[in-house]
Order: C-alpha cells, then sequence, then structure tokens
C-alpha cells in the first residue's frame, strides 16, 4: 500500500486502508514505541474507541462486540465494517517516561459491486443505418467505469459518444467494424464486476464473385461457384441468359454440357435482413472436344486445302508453258 502524510507525530502507518462493508480491518502503527507504556488510547474521529493500560483494556459499548486490540502491537481490528466507519483513525500512546507518541491513518469503506450488467438494442442492427445504445447497471459503491470492446479499450470518436457518467455508450450510425463483444467493467478499491454483451452488425450482400471455366468442352461435367460478403450469409439464385432457373444454392453445377449450356450465367445474393442484393455476371462457352471438329476449324481446313490445289494447278500450268518455249 502507498504510505501517506499522517497529523499526527512518532507513529506511522501504512496506509490509508480500504474495506468492505461486512468486512474487517486491522490498523497498527509501523513503528511502534519499543518503551514501556502506561496507556493506549484509540480515537475515530474525536469519538473514544477503546482505551487500554497494561492490564486492561475498556472499549466501549459501540464498539464492543466489533474490536479487539493487541497491546503489544497495538493493533485494532475492527470486524463487521459499515460504510459511516470510513474517516480517520488515530492512536495515542503515554509511555512510563517521555512525551506520548501519536499517529493518524484512514480507512474508507466501499460496497461491493455486484449484478453488473448490460443492456443493448433489441432491433437488428444495418450497417450505415441503425444506431446502437448500449447501457450498463449495477450495485455498489462505484469509483471507476471502464468499457472495452473484444478485450481492447473502446475508446471515443466521431461515431462513438459515451455518457458523461461513463455508464453508457452511444453508437451511430453503426458499421461492420462495431462488430464484437463487449465489455463494462464498474470497480472500486475493494472489489469489480464485468459484464458482457455481444453486437452483431448486418451488411451486405457485395463483392458478388462467380468462379468457374470460361470455355469447356462438349459433354463435361461443369461447376460454377458464387459468393459473397454478408452478414447473415446471402442466399443466391440463378439466371441463364435472362431465364430463371431453380437453383438457389452457390453452386450451380452442370453434370454434361451441350450447346444450350452456352451464355450468361448470373448469380443474385440476396440479405432477407438488410433486404439488399447484387448480382455478378459470369459467361461460359460450350465447344466440341476431343478429336471433333469445329466448323471454324473445318472451314479453315477446306481453305487451306483449296489454296493448295490452286497451287499446285498453277505449278503445272507453269511446267507445261516453260516446256512449249
Amino acid at each position: 500500500m502507498p504510505s501517506s502524510q499522517y497529523l499526527g507525530e512518532d507513529l506511522q502507518f501504512s496506509g490509508p486502508s480500504n474495506g468492505a462493508v461486512g468486512g474487517s480491518v486491522v490498523f497498527a502503527p509501523d513503528n511502534p514505541p519499543s518503551t514501556s507504556i502506561d496507556a493506549v488510547q484509540w480515537h475515530f474521529g474525536t469519538a473514544i474507541i477503546l482505551t487500554a493500560q497494561s492490564d486492561s483494556t475498556t472499549i466501549v459499548p459501540e464498539y464492543r462486540d466489533r474490536v479487539s486490540f493487541d497491546i503489544n502491537t497495538l493493533a485494532l481490528v475492527l470486524w463487521y465494517l459499515r460504510l459511516d466507519d470510513s474517516g480517520i483513525y488515530r492512536l495515542t500512546v503515554v509511555p512510563s517516561a517521555g512525551d506520548q507518541f501519536t499517529g493518524e491513518t484512514s480507512l474508507q469503506v466501499f460496497e461491493n459491486i455486484t449484478n453488473v450488467r448490460l443492456i443493448g438494442p433489441e432491433d437488428l442492427l444495418i450497417e450505415g443505418e441503425s444506431s446502437a445504445n448500449i447501457s450498463s447497471e449495477g450495485t455498489g459503491s462505484i469509483t471507476s467505469v471502464q468499457w472495452m470492446k473484444d478485450n481492447s479499450p473502446l475508446s471515443p470518436s466521431n461515431s462513438i459518444i459515451f455518457s458523461s457518467d461513463n455508464r453508457s455508450v452511444s453508437i451511430s450510425p453503426v458499421q461492420r467494424s462495431d462488430s464484437g463483444e463487449y465489455q463494462c467493467t464498474y470497480r472500486n478499491p475493494i472489489s469489480s464486476e464485468t459484464a458482457k454483451l455481444s453486437l452483431i452488425i448486418n451488411y451486405g450482400p457485395e463483392d458478388v464473385s462467380i468462379k468457374g471455366e470460361d470455355v469447356v468442352d462438349l459433354g463435361v461435367r461443369v461447376s460454377l461457384s458464387c459468393s459473397a460478403n454478408s452478414e447473415p450469409a446471402a442466399s443466391f439464385s440463378w439466371k441463364i441468359n435472362g431465364t430463371d432457373t431453380d437453383v438457389t444454392t452457390d453452386t450451380f453445377i452442370i453434370d454434361e454440357t451441350d450447346f444450350t449450356h452456352s451464355g450468361d450465367y448470373i448469380c443474385t445474393a440476396w440479405n432477407n435482413v438488410t433486404k439488399r442484393s447484387a448480382s455478378q455476371k459470369h459467361a461460359l462457352l460450350v465447344k466440341e472436344g476431343g478429336g471433333g471438329l469445329t466448323s471454324g476449324e473445318i472451314a479453315g481446313i477446306v481453305i487451306g486445302v483449296l489454296v493448295a490445289v490452286a497451287g499446285i494447278c498453277g505449278l503445272i500450268f507453269y511446267l507445261t508453258k516453260t516446256k512449249k518455249m
């Protein structure tokens, strides 16, 4: 405990002391006199608690069932503490010879902190639209209130405002980064208690994307996967070339492709809480695969053959003409 400055002389105490309602505390000087003692008195404020001599101790009726005293250490034990026990305690020692010794210490009694809880918003919170108010309550002697979020200190900002007594916080408008566990701790020097509350901020969907192949062979299996950034998780629907399908999962599967599967695939993500949606398009081309040739490839071959035939005819004509010359 930290040392303190005392009004009396000679006798020094480690203090001040803190106690809990219903608890106990010990007052004892750090440097009791080594000389023989004729009399000792303990006071609370101006009121006498007890008077002791070497062979007897007299305790006033108000403290008779609440204190004990050790003549050797001059220690006073006070039990069943009450709030009105807070104040200054003074010890006076009269030695057999010489001047008397005096010293003072203090006591602050606190009620234990109990029943701390947080009260948060009952409605669903939507990013950019909603406000969240979190209030705290509890019983006992409260000397400080501390707020944390996800085990880190919660600090005020343009959107986070604390009440003047620090017992409530307002967040407006909420952002997805405000999701998490909020903690409020009530403290006094002899006790503390923490309450917790989780907030979920709903947002999205956004950043919709489709993963899958762009060009595939005829007759193969194809899987297109749709994803979106959303809280809660989005639901999905698919269209092909503007026509609705009965697929309502994040994955669109084609077991065996044919030419009718070529086209634009549109995935739409829907958030049932925010009532928002977002879409993404993916183009798929189905071509002849394996040993078959596409019409373009066949046309290319035909053109190549015609060019070769024309070349051969030209060569024959040239050689024939050359022989006649």
